[in-house]
């Protein structure tokens, strides 16, 4: 028996490590053209007020990721800073156009309402400072309004968080063009 390292003990442990650094590594979604349907587990889908968009979970990157279709484009979108690696993503709800998402985000501690703006591409933790658990969080059309679930007393129970009137709202864009009513003489 030889003292250094032999080399198919060598290649099996070069292979080892590429595949531990891969399965670490969280794969970009594709965004060029791509399918619905796959082999994966996906679920609980939600459906923007358009119809243009499908958020839904997905374990297609190896881990419960909280994945965005554009059924026009027939792509992925890429949405930064949402999937976080110490967090599971769950019960997303969209707004009219889809530029805001709202889900349940569970890490080693308790579940959080986080709402996720695409313009600004930065998530927001609705819950915090709230006792209880929460799920099932849903978002108004126009994005001011989220109801959700509450187990706070002991029961589950429903409770709505407005944003406020400063919140830039989600509306259609013929909407925002629309011209105000003029008055007759």
């Amino acid at each position: 028996m030889g003292r250094g390292i032999s080399p198919w003990l060598v290649k099996l442990l070069s292979v080892g490590l590429i595949s531990l650094g891969t399965a670490c590594s969280q794969p970009e979604v594709p965004t060029r053209p791509a399918e619905l349907d796959s082999r994966y587990n996906d679920e609980q889908p939600a459906l923007s007020g358009d119809g243009r968009y499908v958020a839904f979970v997905s374990n297609r990157n190896g881990t419960r990721s909280l994945l965005m279709y554009d059924l026009k484009q027939r792509q992925f979108l890429n949405l930064p800073r949402l999937n976080r690696q110490d967090a599971i993503a769950e019960s997303p709800s969209l707004s009219y156009t889809g530029r805001y998402i709202v889900y349940v985000a569970s890490d080693s501690a308790r579940p959080e309402i986080e709402l996720y703006d695409r313009a600004t591409q930065l998530p927001q933790v609705l819950t915090a400072g709230y006792r209880g658990w929460f799920r099932n969080p849903s978002i108004s059309p126009d994005g001011r309004y989220i109801a959700f679930e509450t187990g706070i007393r002991g029961q589950w129970d429903i409770e709505v968080i407005d944003r406020g009137p400063g919140v830039e709202l989600d509306i259609p864009d013929f909407q925002r063009s629309r011209p105000s009513p003029r008055s007759s003489p």
